[in-house]
């Protein structure tokens, strides 16, 4: 069983053959007193005889470093927790990643000295909302923001909308756990690592069969890699310090939809065709065609694995007036027809 509260009354009394706990100081005596071999899957404290399983926060940081940098962002930024022991790994890592690349990095924790579970740490998180968003707005754009949980980066959101901040272009966000609920609700939708939660049950459920077996393992740490990254519109974006070409891209992107033209984004920006071109080259290397484009393709391949619309319906969600029209550029673009890259990506997920 997993436990974040004191052992209830009614494991006292009980038989049991082993727990898997997240294992705190509050808990750790009264646990040890049931006499049965234990795991802890929290990890915050390293406790004798007690083997650990825990989700490698190197990895994670690298992860998230990684899914900026190839966005293009060289501006860096962490918001996390004082007190959690995941913040804190995860920003000395992340540290590490920017210090090693020659980035600047600015960093922004809170502390709720009057809780000691993370749910009060975390819930500290909306209580210095002033200090908070002065922080985000000191942000010099673009800026790749790394929260160091899915609750961080849903913070992060909502306060950037308040001062206006905009993501993902001035401040790409990603965040931890891939909690479907938080990061589908978040407005935009949040980018975040998926931990491999099942691998940790199931090392967790190793260990604790072995030690029940008989095998002794006075200090053992477990470190599990996330299974990757889920990438949603918070980071969907190429960091430009042009900040006419982020408005640019900006518009595109919201007005994909609407049959849009590389002359409704001249409009937009109220810039000569030339003017707008050339400053697309020198910021990303390709054209506002080629953007629009871009854009319209993943916004295709987003409806393919995520709806189970025809092409019919599908094109024009993604700006295309024909079937024919959107079927003839994905197949340039990515040398697959929509249904077969429908079929891959669904057997993957499979």
């Amino acid at each position: 069983m997993t436990i974040d509260v004191p052992v209830p009354a009614w494991m006292q009394g009980s038989k049991l053959d082993g727990v898997i706990a997240r294992v705190d100081d509050p808990i750790v005596d009264s646990l040890r007193e049931l006499g049965t071999p234990i795991v802890d899957v929290r990890c915050r404290h390293v406790y004798p005889n007690i083997p650990q399983v825990e989700t490698d926060d190197r990895r994670v940081a690298a992860l998230a470093f990684e899914h900026l940098w190839q966005r293009g962002f060289r501006r860096f930024a962490f918001p996390g927790y004082q007190g959690a022991h995941y913040s804190e790994n995860r920003l000395t890592h992340f540290r590490s990643f920017v210090n090693d690349a020659g980035c600047p990095l600015s960093v922004y924790e809170v502390t709720n000295e009057n809780s000691y579970f993370i749910t009060g740490i975390e819930k500290g998180g909306v209580a210095d909302l002033s200090e908070f968003t002065t922080w985000l707005s000191s942000l010099t754009p673009p800026t790749g923001l790394f929260a160091c949980n899915d609750i961080r980066g849903q913070q992060v959101l909502n306060a950037c909308r308040q001062i206006d901040v905009n993501v993902p272009d001035d401040v790409a966000v990603i965040g931890v756990d891939d909690d479907d609920t938080v990061c589908s609700l978040s407005d935009p939708p949040l980018s975040s690592i998926r931990p491999d939660a099942e691998e940790v049950g199931f090392r967790a459920a190793q260990l604790l069969e072995s030690m029940m077996r008989g095998n002794a393992l006075e200090r053992h740490i477990d470190y599990v890699p996330p299974a990757g990254v889920t990438q949603r519109l918070s980071t969907q974006v190429s960091a430009v310090d042009d900040r006419l070409v982020a408005q640019a891209c900006r518009f595109i992107r919201e007005n994909i939809t609407h049959g849009i033209n590389v002359q409704s984004v001249v409009e937009h920006v109220n810039v000569s065709r030339r003017q707008l071109e050339r400053r697309f080259r020198e910021s990303l290397g390709r054209t506002p065609h080629e953007e629009l484009t871009a854009i319209q393709i993943e916004k295709v391949k987003q409806l393919l694995i995520e709806s189970e619309l025809s092409l019919e319906r599908l094109a024009p969600l993604a700006g295309y007036a024909h079937k024919e029209q959107l079927a003839a550029v994905f197949k340039r673009e990515t040398q697959e027809t929509p249904g077969a890259f429908r079929v891959r990506n669904r057997k993957q997920d499979g």
